[in-house]
């Protein structure tokens, strides 16, 4: 069987995993979920052996693994549906296969399959728990299987079929059919426990704010197609005459040659896809949905979709960089991207839910891989974005597990308070050591602790992009926003871990079962190798002693080499200082706290409730977009064009109709045309009246009559024949 016959496969698996659930397995949770098994599983060794396939094959980014079938015919050409498998593809397959399977394994713990069903659970809601009776006739409260179990496998399951198609497509058509299932995929998943309102509203919020990226994106790739009569990535990125052309053409905004508007339009979707300010606000109230379904938006699926867009179509936005001045869509990554890291991450210093320390948190991450692509870092970007992957997969899915250990707490105590407030934990380490390690490993790993994390190498590959092309501001930005990220790390393991509980429900928290530990032991591995297949040659000490294999690989994308070897320690000492300084720091800050308090909120003030407000951008867009569009909808529209305009008309038209109706009743209808039909009967009756008085009933009568009419007739007929 070729590569590609079996790149064809990946996408399949999960597709035909969610269809044989929907149809057939709904109502049974075991054989769902092996379904939805099977299906990541093959996915993942179909991936498995075409990355090794791939990193053994010379010259993979000219002439990658391809194939391609005409789909759509338009006129004299036709669009083509196909796949492809080069370097940038090959690495994220890996990656998205690796932490598909992991979170859909982790899924069957997190929703307590095996347990009993809450006798008052219903769908749509969270479970709040079964009470079951031991041996001894003790009554405790347990956790209750999620009530849509197999309806969860099933999104899932479509879910990363979407991501897939999206990874191994060859072409931008296909490739926005897959960001729209993952648009939907999103929406049904954040509004999983659509009984919430809370849940309801982050649904709808999540799916129109990435709507308006999707909107521009879809102006760009139709601008795309109309210029250049094709949307496959080999015809457009690989064809330095066709990226010329587009380069050297004025699009209709002035000054905006159309491969800098087409990559802005772009790049504008991947604002909304991997909220990147302004478009950032669905993010963070996505933690509505069960957790899995964090760990697929935030490091599978999703926003890392949207940096995948921007960093395959990047020899597309730098056309035209000679290495010195950014191009304009450059100019905008650069400058959104390390304000979206250093914004969000002063946000996530003052939120006290431990997920949503993590959606902040990868908004920042986020910004960072935008930055770098903004500042021609093509590489660090693309490394970033796979190390960040595993290690933010792992933080979510150990989240998740620190809410199951508190969730068995509150059920064990009843003690009223939210299970993901890390104010209210504590001391977690002793009664959950193997989430505690491996989060422990999560969280070096985002934090950027040297040499022994796989953030560190791609973080720092990133500062020093940054500092050697010149932005310096953008330098200076990120590690400020790297400072901030380890301070709020080490902020985040001190209190849910560290000291000593802060509530009964903490005392009495437990650890998760093999089936959710597991995937956070894989993933933490990761989080600790995946940065040692990129380590710089020029590293001190330790540079050459491993091949770094992924600038090799993953650099043989570009047309020509846009990144130098970065000498500078400058870079490399800021990365040092940042990562333990904010570690240090943020342990300092919050060893000692005893209460569920924010030891900082006092000292800080206002601006700790601006923070923990979030710039108070939610009301912001509240006021300036969401209230004027309910005016314009409720009073404009509603109230003043439909009820008072349109069907004012419209009842002025009836009540005219109505008028003139009795008005044709009283002067036609009733004297014309019923009064003339009335006298016809009348005059019929009169008549006929007249007639049954002749009806005697005598026959002489009868015969006296008849003998009259017929000397009637005789007399006629004789003196008409003496006239003629």
């Amino acid at each position: 069987m070729t590569v590609e016959t079996l790149v064809v496969f990946i996408p399949l698996m999960p597709l035909l995993a969610f269809f044989a659930i929907v149809l057939f397995t709904h109502r049974n949770n075991a054989v769902s979920h092996w379904l939805a098994l099977i299906g990541a599983g093959l996915a993942w060794l179909l991936s498995m052996v075409v990355f090794g396939r791939a990193i053994q094959t010379e010259d993979l980014s000219q002439h990658p693994f391809a194939a391609a079938i005409q789909w759509l015919p338009t006129g004299s050409t036709g669009l083509e549906i196909g796949i492809q498998i080069d370097p940038l593809s090959a690495v994220t397959l890996f990656f998205v296969a690796w932490t598909v399977l992991m979170i859909f394994i982790y899924s069957i713990g997190y929703h307590n399959f095996g347990q009993p069903k809450g006798e008052h659970d219903r769908p749509g809601l969270p479970p709040h728990g079964a009470e079951i009776q031991d041996a001894h006739g003790h009554k405790h409260r347990v956790p209750s299987i999620e009530p849509m179990y197999a309806r969860f496998f099933a999104l899932i399951s479509l879910f990363a079929f979407a991501m897939f198609l999206l990874v191994v497509t060859d072409n931008l058509l296909t490739l926005y059919v897959g960001w729209e299932i993952m648009g939907l995929c999103s929406y049904l998943l954040i509004g999983f426990w659509y009984g919430k309102e809370s849940a309801r509203n982050a649904m709808i919020k999540a799916f129109l704010t990435t709507r308006v990226g999707d909107v521009f994106m879809l102006l760009g790739l139709a601008a795309l197609y109309s210029l250049t009569g094709t949307l496959n990535y080999q015809a457009i990125l690989n064809n330095p005459v066709v990226l010329k052309g587009l380069a050297s053409a004025n699009s209709p905004l002035a000054g905006i040659s159309w491969a800098g508007l087409i990559g802005i339009l772009l790049f504008i979707g991947t604002i909304g896809k991997s909220a990147q300010f302004p478009l950032h606000i669905w993010l963070p109230d996505a933690m509505e949905g069960p957790t899995p379904v964090s760990a697929m938006i935030h490091a599978a699926t999703m926003v890392s979709a949207g940096v995948y867009l921007v960093i395959r179509f990047f020899p597309l936005l730098s056309t035209g960089w000679d290495g010195h001045h950014l191009t304009l869509p450059m100019l905008l990554m650069g400058g959104i991207g390390a304000f979206t890291a250093l914004f969000a991450a002063t946000i996530a210093l003052a939120q006290n839910d431990i997920k949503r320390v993590l959606a902040y948190s990868t908004i920042s991450q986020l910004g960072y891989m935008i930055a770098a692509l903004g500042v021609g870092a093509y590489v660090a970007a693309a490394f970033h974005l796979i190390t960040h992957a595993f290690f933010k997969a792992l933080l979510f899915l150990g989240s998740g597990s620190v809410i199951h250990g508190m969730e068995h707490g509150v059920l064990h105590t009843g003690e009223k308070i939210d299970p993901q407030n890390m104010l209210f934990m504590g001391g977690l380490r002793h009664k959950m050591p193997i989430t505690f390690w491996t989060f422990l490993a999560g969280g070096l790993a985002l934090s950027g602790f040297p040499l022994i994390t796989a953030g560190f190498w791609s973080k720092d590959e990133i500062l020093s992009g940054a500092y050697a092309s010149g932005q310096l501001l953008i330098f200076w930005v990120l590690a400020l926003a790297a400072l901030l990220t380890a301070f709020y790390t080490m902020r985040q393991i001190t209190l849910t871990f560290l000291g000593k509980p802060r509530s009964q429900s903490a005392e009495h928290a437990q650890e998760s079962r093999p089936v959710m530990t597991a995937p956070l032991v894989v993933l933490s591995f990761f989080a600790i190798t995946a940065g040692w297949v990129g380590i710089p040659q020029y590293f001190p000490l330790i540079g050459g002693i491993l091949p770094n294999w992924f600038e090799e690989f993953v650099g043989s994308m570009l047309l020509s080499p846009a990144e130098k070897a970065h000498h500078s320690l400058l870079p490399l000492i800021t990365s040092l200082v940042v990562a333990l300084g904010g570690l240090l720091l943020g342990w300092l800050a919050y060893r000692k706290v005893f209460q569920p308090f924010d030891p900082l909120e006092k000292p800080l003030g206002g601006v700790y409730t601006l923070l923990r407000n979030k710039y108070y951008v939610d009301e912001i867009y509240q006021w300036a977009f969401i209230r004027p569009a309910r005016w314009l909808a409720e009073t404009l529209t509603d109230r003043w064009l439909d009820r008072t305009i349109i069907d004012g008309i419209l009842h002025s038209l009836g009540n005219f109709g109505m008028w003139l109706g009795k008005t044709l009743r009283q002067w036609i209808d009733l004297p014309v045309i019923n009064g003339a039909g009335d006298l016809t009967a009348s005059g019929t009756r009169n008549i006929g009246t007249y007639l049954r008085s002749l009806q005697s009933g005598r026959v002489q009568l009868y015969a006296t009559v008849g003998l009259g009419l017929v000397a009637a007739v005789a007399i006629l007929i004789y003196f008409l024949w003496v006239i003629g």
